[in-house]
């Protein structure tokens, strides 16, 4: 099965927030952005909800942090991933 994952990132980190998030990490916090304590702010997600619902408010999150970017640094990265499902 695959599912399609949402990022925050900005428009100058040169590391990709799935493949390589320490390093993007470690990038986004050097500059100051503090992307991923930004997108805890604003995404509503919870334990109560199921995977596909946390995703869906993450992407919702981004969508309206980029609506507000007014120094436009911000941009929503997407990665398909296969995920294979256990018995």
């Amino acid at each position: 099965m695959d599912v399609t994952k949402c990022a925050l990132t900005t428009i100058d980190n040169p590391y990709d927030p799935f493949d390589q998030f320490t390093e993007w990490m470690l990038y986004d916090e050097e500059k100051g952005y503090h992307s991923t304590s930004y997108l805890g702010r604003i995404a509503r997600t919870s334990d109560e909800l199921s995977d596909e619902e946390n995703d869906k408010e993450i992407e919702r999150a981004i969508d309206e942090i980029i609506k507000y970017d007014f120094r436009n640094i911000y941009k929503k990265v997407k990665k398909t991933l296969k995920i294979t499902q256990t018995a």
